[in-house]
């Protein structure tokens, strides 16, 4: 082992596995992220539809694949 390894290790110990623990807050933080991602896709799905049905009606103007 390199000597400053082990003079980081005798200054900065490790935390107890009992110590580090996850807590409320790192739970509320991914609840809600959970639901801002799930917001986010039906918004997501409700705009592509919207964005497709306005395509169907001409509203963008002609595309070159839907030419006749």
């Amino acid at each position: 082992m390199h000597p400053l390894m082990a003079l980081l290790r005798a200054v900065d110990p490790a935390p107890a596995a009992k110590d580090v623990t996850a807590g409320w807050t790192a739970f509320a933080v991914f609840a809600f992220l959970c639901v801002a991602v799930a917001i986010l896709g039906f918004s997501l799905v409700k705009h592509l539809r919207r964005a497709n049905e306005n395509a169907e009606k001409g509203v963008f103007g002609p595309s070159p694949e839907r030419k006749q």
